[in-house]
């Protein structure tokens, strides 16, 4: 039989300096209220009344919008290199879920650009047990300037027995499922340098996340060919993965915690050379009310910039941390 044959893109196929195809995406206001839409984004309104024929020159993408943009494509980083990608094998199928992403931006993004992005195996590392894979995606604009880049690193195998699901983290509220609702946010308090000082407290979000906005999420594709079957969106196959259901994406919880900071930076404090590194800790289900709150951890003064350091926890409703996260943003000195 064929599918006795494929050759699985396992941990072991897995080489570091793999690459995978080149790919080339036009952002455009619709691709945006796309993306806005597809993570119950605030600018969502804004968007919809942005006129095409008036539009500003420079409207900006969301920063989290690199992973839609400029997406990993673990299926064809396999293909190109003769593989199949584990979760498209007919044998021993499983999927290769999120574990971090650290993303940086070197400079804006914003409508009209024309983003071309490349991926390659960056590293592959065991840790207690467990096998790790990261990869770098680059992106440049039509001017060849680089504006982001980012580190996404995905579990291949977990030590045996090492991850369980907890009766606790199941979907929504025993007997009583928790409704999809628009994002709730503390008032929106934008800090200037003056203002960042260590241990101010942030604006909390407040995400309820449910299985049509997972999969609302699942199809955004502006690059490569659309997974209609993955633990996100089938819960058969979730059920028998190391989850035991499905779950959302994690570069959707990072589109969160996105908003979350914006809350408190502008756009420019993330597209001046800011950062944003998280990790999963638990799965994020549908059902499932998770609060992220932050803080200022750090504020360091540059040669015309400050550079702050943020931390922010994701808990759900159960009270288990289901992401952590690092930001480090840049503001002007002096008000702009």
């Amino acid at each position: 039989m064929p599918t006795e044959h494929e050759k699985l893109w396992d941990y072991d196929a897995v080489t570091i300096g793999q690459t995978g195809t080149e790919t080339t995406v036009t952002l455009t206001l619709d691709t945006l209220r796309e993306y806005a839409q597809a993570t119950q984004h605030a600018r969502r309104a804004e968007l919809e009344q942005t006129n095409d024929v008036t539009t500003p020159a420079a409207v900006l993408a969301m920063p989290s919008m690199v992973l839609a943009y400029a997406p990993l494509l673990r299926y064809d980083l396999a293909e190109h290199n003769g593989f199949v990608a584990l979760e498209d094998a007919k044998t021993a199928r499983r999927q290769t879920p999120f574990a971090k992403c650290d993303i940086r931006w070197h400079a804006p993004v914003m409508v009209g650009d024309c983003i071309t992005a490349t991926r390659r195996v960056l590293d592959k590392y065991e840790r207690r047990g467990s096998k790790f894979v990261t990869f770098r995606v680059e992106a440049v604009n039509q001017r060849g300037i680089r504006v982001t880049d980012y580190d996404y690193t995905c579990i291949f195998a977990y030590a045996q027995g090492q991850k369980t699901v907890p009766a606790s983290e199941g979907a929504g509220t025993e007997g009583a499922p928790v409704k999809p609702g628009h994002p709730v946010a503390e008032a929106r308090r934008v800090l200037t340098a003056e203002q960042a000082t260590v241990g101010t407290t942030l604006p909390a979000l407040q995400v309820t996340e449910s299985q049509d906005t997972i999969l609302g999420y699942n199809d955004v594709q502006l690059a490569g060919r659309l997974m209609t079957s993955n633990i996100h969106t089938d819960e058969e196959f979730a059920r028998h993965n190391i989850f035991g259901g499905a779950v959302n994406a994690g570069p959707a919880t990072l589109s969160y915690v996105e908003q979350m900071l914006t809350l408190s930076f502008p756009l420019s404090a993330f597209y001046a050379g800011g950062r944003l590194l998280m990790r999963a800790i638990e799965p994020f289900r549908a059902g499932q009310v998770v609060t992220l709150r932050g803080e200022v951890t750090a504020v360091q003064a540059r040669a015309d910039h400050y550079q702050v350091g943020c931390t922010v926890r994701g808990t759900n409703q159960p009270g288990s941390l289901v992401c952590l996260a690092e930001a480090t943003l840049n503001l002007p000195l002096t008000e702009e």
